[in-house]
């Protein structure tokens, strides 16, 4: 019998966060406790936010269902070395997707994984090849989490960077945010030695160290760290302004590209206008528009058209068409 109440609260709870419904009786018996306690503990759960709703019945039963917030989860040693394995693997590689907030949560799980488990991790991730690009993109985790950390606690950070020449240099900066293009990581941030903004690949960074000195966050000067950092691109560089419409409502659209790609706009009947620009990666929008999975129209630039032409046709090709 648990005769500790804040101990039997956390079982139950991790029993409920388990997709199926659980009887009154079979709780009772698993937590060794009358059907009155566990009632009350339902009681107590859900004063503390988690929507737990009963069924009507001879026995009676409980299940966990989505709510307005996002209430602690309890994981259990086998669900959270995955969970820290999968954030691990995606962040590591700038996987389309994986995004600051997913690194935010990989840096709060690792913060509280018990060694054992963090050792597991570690191992787990080392015994795996992930396939990637191949583009020497791959960075550790362990940079992004503390990255991500400082950015969560507006903490400035110091770190040692390597330039494309490289140049080796020692940094100190106010991280902005973390953005990832789908192929790369780069860090948004004032840096104070150079009294200006800069963005900064996080492949190129080694030895990341969170000086615990806080500071008021500054404003970016575009106002978003992925505008930011497209103009930071391709600033430099021949870029091409592209207007693509799809047969799709903006929101479809808009959970399928990137955003610093742009924002699509509504167009009415199911339709929407995706505008933005690129540097001279033409060939490579070309196949990133193709991967949405939706049809689409480009307008412009002519360049993008070829490319998209040369793209079908390769692809026809390829099937035997």
């Amino acid at each position: 019998m648990t005769t500790d109440t804040p101990a039997r609260l956390l079982t139950l709870l991790s029993l409920l966060q388990t997709p199926r419904e659980w009887p009154g009786g079979e709780l009772s018996e698993r937590l060794g406790v009358s059907r009155r306690t566990v009632r009350r503990d339902i009681d107590r759960l859900r004063e503390l936010g988690y929507p737990v709703q009963a069924t009507m019945g001879a026995d009676g039963g409980y299940r966990l269902v989505a709510g307005k917030a996002m209430p602690p989860l309890v994981l259990d040693d086998e669900e959270a070395v995955a969970i820290a394995v999968g954030l691990r693997a995606g962040a590591g590689h700038a996987v389309e997707g994986v995004d600051e907030a997913s690194v935010r949560a990989l840096a709060k799980l690792e913060q509280v994984l018990p060694s054992r488990l963090r050792h597991r991790v570690s191992t787990l991730q080392a015994a795996t090849t992930p396939l990637t690009s191949g583009d020497g993109a791959s960075i550790a985790p362990e940079t992004l989490t503390v990255m991500a950390s400082t950015v969560a606690g507006r903490e400035r950070l110091r770190f040692a960077y390597r330039a494309k020449d490289g140049t080796e240099s020692r940094r100190q900066v106010e991280p902005y945010r973390l953005v990832s293009t789908g192929r790369r990581w780069y860090l948004v941030a004032y840096d104070l030695d150079r009294a200006d903004w800069r963005t900064f690949r996080v492949d190129r960074v080694s030895d990341p160290f969170a000086t615990g000195a806080r500071f008021a966050p500054r404003e970016l000067p575009t106002g978003n760290a992925a505008e930011y950092l497209r103009r930071s691109m391709y600033g430099r560089q021949e870029t091409y302004a592209f207007t693509v419409t799809f047969d799709a409502p903006a929101e479809v659209v808009a959970a399928q590209v990137p955003s610093w790609l742009g924002t699509p706009e509504p167009l009415g009947e199911g339709r929407c206008r995706l505008r933005g620009s690129v540097g001279d990666a033409v060939e490579w929008l070309a196949v990133r528009l193709a991967m949405v999975g939706i049809d689409f129209t480009v307008q412009e630039p002519e360049e993008l058209v070829r490319s998209v032409r040369e793209l079908g046709g390769r692809l026809s090709r390829a099937a035997g068409a």
